[in-house]
């Protein structure tokens, strides 16, 4: 997508055939992902999983039926043409020098937050990269994630990348990698601002005699309910702002509140606080 606006994608490219993918850790994301694409109709047979847990490999062997689950890496990963990293940032060094000799001419796909590209680089060989930043509701399908390929990846490596994300939920490529930062900002970290409104609406809720879970099943409702209205309607977010606020009524005066603390003002600082916290992130990484 270099040299291009970012695109948004819903749905996988039904005509794509996933290759053969190893995934580098057998956690949450993993999980969340190998489920949707067996969900889908991939062919288990097609993934295999490198999972050092005794106990999480059983779970995975337990759920995915045909799945490949190895305990390290082994060269039945030299059938992979595609390798999803799904370790913690701080083992990835160590890890990609014990799969390196199987997985060195493989897509790399990562899914590690802070992992720049010439990072994956220096420590598989590989050029053909994806660099993936999604967020937690990728766990239930619900999520949507950035993605920004390397100038070697071909528009194959990025239909492949775009379906093996594609269980997540929505995708948007970025033509920039310090554009993730962005993402981190906006969307990686977003999900924890969702919930901190929510704690705020439920705690204000009970002080307004409503039960703990009314306030919480209200709070949790107007926000998915205001966000999918968001998402099905042409209007800017300022209009739909506005449609909801009378002169003088009770929206205008919660918003006044808002706008006496500078609200937007101090989210905007916090994102870009968020972005150059990610910059340092990576700096560290790459320092590392």
């Amino acid at each position: 997508m270099h040299g291009m606006n970012p695109i948004l994608t819903s749905t996988p490219d039904a005509s794509i055939s996933l290759p053969v993918t190893a995934f580098i850790g057998g956690g949450n994301m993993s999980s969340a992902l190998i489920g949707g694409l067996l969900g889908a109709g991939a062919d288990g047979a097609r993934l295999l999983v490198v999972e050092p847990f005794a106990e999480q490999r059983q779970r995975l062997r337990q759920r995915f039926s045909g799945v490949q689950v190895l305990a390290m890496p082994t060269p039945a990963l030299h059938a992979a043409q595609a390798v999803v990293w799904a370790v913690k940032p701080q083992q990835f060094a160590q890890a990609a020098a014990e799969c390196r000799p199987h997985l060195a001419n493989a897509l790399q796909v990562s899914i590690m937050a802070g992992v720049r590209c010439s990072a994956i680089e220096r420590q598989t060989g590989a050029q053909r990269m994806v660099r993936t930043m999604p967020n937690t509701p990728a766990l239930i399908g619900q999520g949507i994630t950035g993605l920004f390929a390397s100038a070697q990846a071909s528009a194959q490596d990025r239909a492949v990348a775009d379906a093996l994300l594609a269980p997540a939920g929505q995708r948007v490529w970025v033509e920039r990698e310090d554009l993730l930062d962005a993402v981190t900002a906006v969307s990686g970290s977003g999900p924890a601002y969702a919930f901190y409104l929510a704690e705020a609406m439920s705690r204000a809720g009970e002080e307004l005699g409503l039960s703990a879970e009314q306030a919480r099943e209200l709070a949790l409702a107007t926000l998915a309910g205001a966000a999918a209205l968001a998402q099905g309607s042409r209007e800017s977010l300022a209009t739909l702002r506005a449609n909801v606020t009378s002169k003088g009524g009770t929206t205008a005066a919660a918003l006044a509140v808002f706008d006496a603390a500078e609200m937007q003002a101090t989210i905007v600082r916090a994102l870009h606080a968020a972005d150059q916290r990610a910059k340092e992130l990576g700096d560290a990484l790459d320092a590392g």
